[in-house]
């Protein structure tokens, strides 16, 4: 797949890895964190900074009872009701401008991900650069198929996705006018843990879909990241925060701003480690073949003189002839009085 631009920034193989700070409810509803939010993620080096864009009501019904709470023991977000935990967590609406705003100012990309279709409306009119689908929704087609519409990339989650679930969300979006596509390998689990992230799926994704493949990851550190950016990732998405001390209902498994620029880093590295396939020395070992062994007078040598292995070496450094031909010309006689530490060449002979 061709590279194509989300803002201006180029997305693919050829270009260093596209690094996305994710927000999500990690503003603790406040807009002067937000906003720090957003200066910490410029200042740590990342691309793009990622909001969501819902309402508790848009999300789910209002009830306490039964599968409207979560009851998973290991849950972050234990007997929590879906209804409170996502009026915690929403960014309220108004907010957006302003957060899209500093982003433009500071030289990173603001976007969203949006969560149902009026969620896409409210973004166009503040013309964001791409939408981001959550594992959640990858199999809400409808959602897919109006986000595909504005013919804006799309970036989207394959959380909990079997390869039918992944076709046929494919198929929408490009029905529906979807050009520019990345598929983000994905666990749905908070924090996830590396065992269960199966990296391999990123390039067999990218073969088989046909689309660029990157990595949504909910795991601690930057390991991971910067070892599916060696498995050709070109998008990398973490969630950030100013400090996990902090709380929020995401600040867990989110990464603090000087983890954010390790990743930055380390995932430029890697890509930059890629290269290509290369045998032989690369420019920059030029100098270095002077310290390859050779083949050396070890002891004055007379002219007449049989070489032996008590006057001939392979030591370093590798002005001499290379130590494969140690055994021809072992037993040969030179030319000529050879002093101790004459580099052998073939004029010697003869």
């Amino acid at each position: 797949m061709s590279e194509f631009l989300i803002g201006d920034r180029k997305i693919g193989k050829g270009s260093p890895p596209f690094v996305i700070a994710e927000m999500s409810g990690n503003h603790n509803q406040s807009l002067e964190r937000a906003l720090t939010i957003v200066e910490e993620a410029a200042k740590s080096g990342a691309h793009a900074l990622k909001i969501q864009t819902y309402k508790a009501d848009t999300m789910t019904l209002n009830l306490s009872q039964d599968e409207f709470v979560i009851g998973d023991s290991g849950s972050l977000w234990k007997n929590r009701s879906l209804y409170d935990l996502y009026q915690q967590a929403y960014t309220p609406w108004e907010w957006h401008k302003p957060i899209f705003d500093r982003c433009k100012e500071l030289g990173i990309l603001g976007f969203s991900t949006p969560f149902d279709e009026t969620a896409i409306d409210f973004l166009e009119s503040l013309n964001v650069p791409c939408y981001k689908i959550a594992s959640f929704e990858n199999t809400d087609l409808p959602l897919i198929r109006k986000a595909a519409s504005t013919g804006k990339p799309l970036i989207i989650s394959t959380g909990m996705a079997s390869v039918a679930e992944l076709d046929e969300t494919v198929r929408a979006a490009r029905e529906a006018g979807c050009k520019q596509l990345v598929l983000l390998k994905c666990t749905s689990t908070y924090p996830a843990t590396p065992k269960d992230t199966n990296l391999m799926t990123i390039p067999h994704m990218r073969d088989l879909f046909h689309c660029e493949a990157g990595l949504s990851d909910h795991t601690m550190g930057s390991g991971v990241a910067v070892a599916a950016v060696a498995l050709g990732a070109t998008v990398i998405e973490k969630h950030f925060t100013l400090n996990r001390a902090d709380g929020g209902v995401d600040s867990a498994f989110s990464m603090e701003p000087e983890e954010m620029k390790r990743l930055v880093a380390e995932s430029l590295s890697a890509w930059q480690a890629m290269g290509a396939i290369s045998y032989g020395p690369v420019g920059s070992e030029l100098k270095s073949m002077q310290f390859r062994r050779s083949l050396y007078a070890a002891k004055d040598i007379m002219a007449g003189e049989l070489l032996n292995n008590d006057n001939l070496r392979a030591i370093r450094p590798g002005f001499g002839l290379p130590p494969k031909y140690y055994p021809i010309i072992i037993g040969k006689r030179v030319n000529k009085d050879v002093r101790k530490g004459t580099p052998i060449t073939w004029d010697l002979f003869g």
